[in-house]
């Protein structure tokens, strides 16, 4: 198991960006509830009900200017203080941006829209974040039809190299040649971070339920995993920890995709040092376990809050503090902070007011966590089991600080921690120390009504 840091040791902060959902039809003053999928678009309106500035609590996406606010006031877009060691003062030492970057109007997108949107915000964090480097990972939103991710071997018109090659010239001041080789084969690539640590970004859409082109093969439909085992077991023997980013989950993959990603997992727990995904616009995390016992807890796959609002959310990002480089550094999270804009507070504002972000949490001090590995998570959903207290505090960061008007009562309760201790899709057995005890029938049912994306 990993050990804390001895005192004194650097860390690193990384920046966490997922689902920023640019609407670049986003107008102040539009209407917020409407017929079609996505609102705060066209005409303006009077009265209540209209879009805010900032944002808005509705199915809406964000304006560029909200993006490009969260960017301004990050303590890199003024002083690049990060090197290469990961030593971080004041800054950060690299950012993940897990994707989802175009709107949520899939039903009239073209691949010029999409494309607009991946230069248009690579340029942005590039022009905002300067010298930092960062290391992105492909979103299911970002083809069109959304979620339509073939395999390599699908060529011409159907593939998805218009895609993959435009990420890789958007993307070349920031990932060396060999990750942007195979960025161009299937959307995956690894890269070093600093000395001893290693990026694995996964294309995710390869596990994607919602992939149609899976149908054919949803195994390892473009060898993904092979290559993952061959980049794990080279780090294993160079003595490097690796730091896996994503989009969507692995408990929300296509079961034999997810339990073999898990096989993995366990197999390299003492290479894996961190596990970061988003897709799901809400803070929550997916515990790993020994695959033999299923009771102790081997890692954890962090799921970070979203940019957008949407569906009825502060806009949020993360930051997380890890071990840094020095000798025998586990690279390990040894704590998150979660921030986010108070829409109600940002919209009430003058006009040309710049919008004031604020740290909404910190997890070990929230939480009471002796240390962030995964067995103070695998405690954590414990304790929230009889601390009726301490589970809506989690409630209340799970949805940035807006949660629903409807409070979360048993059932709701018993599906959120059978999740939280869901590594992989759709297996009971990871689940049953839980109390309240639910059918795991009732309790997939109750997962479905809350994924938004």
């Amino acid at each position: 198991p990993p050990m804390p840091p001895p005192p004194g040791s650097p860390t690193a902060r990384i920046l966490f960006l997922t689902d920023l959902h640019w609407d670049r039809q986003y107008l102040p003053g539009s209407a917020a509830a409407c017929p079609d999928p996505l609102c705060c678009r066209g005409g303006p309106r009077e009265g209540p009900g209209v879009a805010g500035f900032w944002g808005t609590y509705s199915k809406c996406d964000l304006p560029l200017h909200t993006i490009d606010a969260l960017l301004a006031q990050l303590p890199n877009a003024t002083s690049h203080t990060s090197n290469n060691s990961g030593d971080s003062a004041g800054g950060f030492a690299a950012a993940y941006w897990t994707g989802d970057i175009p709107a949520h109007d899939v039903w009239q997108q073209s691949r010029g829209d999409q494309l607009r949107a991946l230069r248009t915000v690579t340029a942005l964090l590039r022009a905002r974040l300067g010298g930092l480097r960062v290391f992105p990972a492909v979103g299911n939103h970002e083809a069109t039809p959304v979620n339509a991710f073939p395999p390599p071997y699908v060529r011409g018109n159907q593939s998805a190299a218009w895609l993959y090659d435009a990420m890789a010239e958007a993307w070349q001041h920031w990932l060396p040649p060999a990750a942007l080789r195979t960025l161009r084969a299937g959307g995956f690539y690894t890269a070093q971070v600093w000395p001893g640590l290693r990026l694995v970004s996964l294309n995710m859409n390869f596990c994607s339920q919602a992939n149609f082109w899976l149908l054919i093969n949803a195994t390892d439909p473009a060898g993904q995993l092979q290559w993952l085992m061959g980049v794990l077991a080279d780090a294993e023997r160079h003595g490097e920890k690796v730091h896996i980013i994503g989009h969507i989950p692995p408990a929300h993959c296509l079961r034999s995709w997810s339990w073999n990603y898990y096989r993995i997992v366990n197999r390299f727990e003492g290479t894996i040092a961190a596990q970061f995904f988003g897709h799901t616009h809400l803070d929550e995390f997916e515990l790993f376990y020994d695959e033999e016992t299923l009771s102790r807890p081997v890692s954890i796959a962090f799921v970070a809050p979203s940019v957008t609002t949407y569906i009825n959310l502060n806009p949020g990002y993360r930051v997380y503090e890890v071990a840094g480089s020095y000798p025998g550094s586990s690279h390990a999270v040894l704590d998150h902070e979660t921030f986010i804009l108070n829409l109600t507070e940002a919209n009430a504002a003058p006009p040309g007011t710049a919008p004031r972000w604020q740290r909404l949490y910190s997890a070990r001090k929230a939480y009471g966590l002796p240390t962030a590995f995964p067995a103070d998570w695998d405690q954590l959903v414990r304790r929230m089991q009889d601390d009726e207290q301490l589970f809506q505090l989690f409630w209340f960061h799970l949805h940035k600080g807006h949660p629903p008007r409807e409070p979360c009562g048993g059932p709701c309760k018993a599906a959120l921690l059978c999740a939280l201790r869901t590594g992989r899709a759709a297996d009971p057995a990871l689940c049953q120390p839980l109390r309240p005890t639910l059918p795991f029938s009732r309790i997939q049912e109750l997962w479905h009504q809350r994924r938004l994306c």
